[in-house]
């Protein structure tokens, strides 16, 4: 219900926010038009009349007239003569009487509109548009005053009906009324279509989310658009696979590390009951060397998670100084070749001869637990081979690692995914699967690369990539 009122809002914030502002646009636009309409048909008719008024002032007053008897004669002549259809022409005297008229006013009457008055008053053309006060009709008069020698004598009045123009203004604004109306139908027509055509999809994917956000993980929405749309569908199909595999991936981690812990722990609470209730000196020692195994091996768990943890809330840092490269990796493998050899396992350093003496700026003992890392990771995943190599080259400006075992080496399909938290994969090996994870933020901090793959003949092959600064020289 809530959902269905939202996608409704939005309907209606779109109506009102795009739509509406048209609509009005147009709605402007046809009151301007009619208005120009009305004022454009009046404005000609009031033309027309002042024109002939101004054409009968003119004749009228051209003439010399000696007497009132002469000016109604010719007053009459014109009249006779005049054109009647549309318009009416009136002669009146200066009280505003009604001497002649070609619509047969009878004379005497007095017209009440007042442009009269005011055309007695100016001395010039005035014209009148509204009801009649007499007859309640509406009209447009025009009034101009007929002067001899100097002095009004008469005016000649110019009426018209205007109902014909009211009806073509009227005919005029309904042919307009029905093109916006048209135009605002095909408006909100085009904009339905347009916003139900995202509204669906908007409601489609919103139930996903919520589906999503429920813990339905992993669903995926038909995606037949080929717009911003489909990519928004891409986006959530992507997020809602990458959440199913990180919960997937999460689920597993808690129940290896669960594993994990168990183990080391069970065999220390084994070992510590047994050592109490034994007293043979090859067993005790025996115990103790197996207690010690496991505390690292959980010291070095807990240590991946708590580093793990760093990464996460952002409070993984490095401490920063000049590092002898070549002696920290060194060191590296020296300490475990020892610790291989009493597996059963070869570990070689493959060295140049060259002395790698110029400093890069790192953590220290962050680049030994990435070495560290990967060395009991090849021993751990590559042990079967029995052999591991280690290199340390410099390659233009960078300084490159290599280790490489001569295990099973990694599926193929396993290779894009190795360095992501929690995975493991199809390795049976113990560990958090956080550890190479935590090796490539590392690397990654430090400007350098931490590729793993596998070696050409067999055995997985790590290449840590460390540059060094533009102003080392080789020496």
């Amino acid at each position: 219900m809530k959902e269905r009122l939202r996608i409704q809002g939005l309907r209606k914030r779109w109506i009102l926010n795009s739509v509406g502002p048209v609509i009005l646009i147009l709605v402007l636009a046809a009151i301007l038009a009619s208005a120009t309409v009305a004022n454009n048909y009046y404005g000609s008719a009031r033309s027309t009349l002042e024109a002939k008024a101004k054409a009968g002032a003119d004749y009228f007053n051209s003439y010399s007239m000696s007497s009132y008897s002469e000016y109604y004669r010719n007053a009459s002549l014109y009249a006779a003569s005049f054109d009647s259809t549309r318009i009416e022409l009136q002669f009146l005297n200066l009280y505003g009487r009604v001497d002649n008229s070609t619509q047969g006013v009878a004379a005497g009457t007095a017209p009440q509109t007042p442009e009269l008055a005011r055309a007695l008053e100016s001395g010039s053309i005035e014209v009148f548009s509204g009801k009649d006060p007499v007859t309640g009709e509406s009209v447009m008069a025009v009034t101009t005053p007929l002067k001899f020698n100097g002095s009004t004598v008469a005016f000649m009045r110019y009426v018209t009906a205007t109902r014909q123009i009211d009806h073509q203004i009227l005919l005029t604004i309904l042919i307009i009324s029905a093109i916006i109306a048209g135009v605002i139908c095909l408006v909100l027509i085009s904009s339905l279509l347009f916003i139900n055509s995202v509204v669906a999809p908007v409601a489609e994917v919103t139930d996903a989310a919520k589906r999503i956000s429920g813990g339905s993980y992993g669903i995926q929405l038909p995606n037949p658009y080929t717009d911003e749309m489909g990519e928004l569908v891409d986006n959530i199909n992507d997020m809602s696979l990458k959440i199913s595999q990180s919960e997937k991936i999460q689920t597993e981690f808690i129940s290896s590390v669960s594993h994990e812990l168990r183990t080391p722990l069970t065999a220390i609470n084994g070992w510590s009951e047994t050592l109490l209730e034994d007293d043979d000196p090859a067993q005790l020692r025996r115990g103790l060397h197996i207690i010690l195994k496991e505390s690292r091996r959980l010291t070095n768990m807990v240590e991946e998670l708590l580093e793990f943890s760093k990464m996460q809330d952002g409070r993984f840092t490095l401490r920063i100084e000049d590092v002898d490269l070549q002696t920290e990796f060194e060191d590296a493998v020296y300490t475990y070749q020892e610790l291989f050899r009493q597996d059963g396992i070869r570990l070689e350093y493959d060295d140049d001869g060259e002395l790698y003496t110029d400093p890069i700026p790192g953590d220290p003992e962050r680049l030994k637990q990435v070495l560290c890392n990967v060395l009991d990771n090849a021993a751990k995943h590559g042990g079967s081979g029995k052999r591991i190599i280690a290199s340390l080259r410099r390659e233009a400006d960078n300084y490159v690692i290599r280790i490489r075992d001569f295990g099973p080496g990694i599926p193929p399909a396993e290779l894009p995914y190795v360095k992501q938290k929690f995975y493991k994969g199809s390795s049976k090996a113990r560990g958090s699967g956080i550890g190479l994870a935590v090796c490539d933020e590392i690397i990654t901090r430090h400007g350098g690369t931490f590729e793993i793959g596998n070696a050409d003949g067999g055995g997985a092959l790590v290449t840590i990539t460390l540059p060094i600064p533009p102003h080392t020289e080789h020496r």
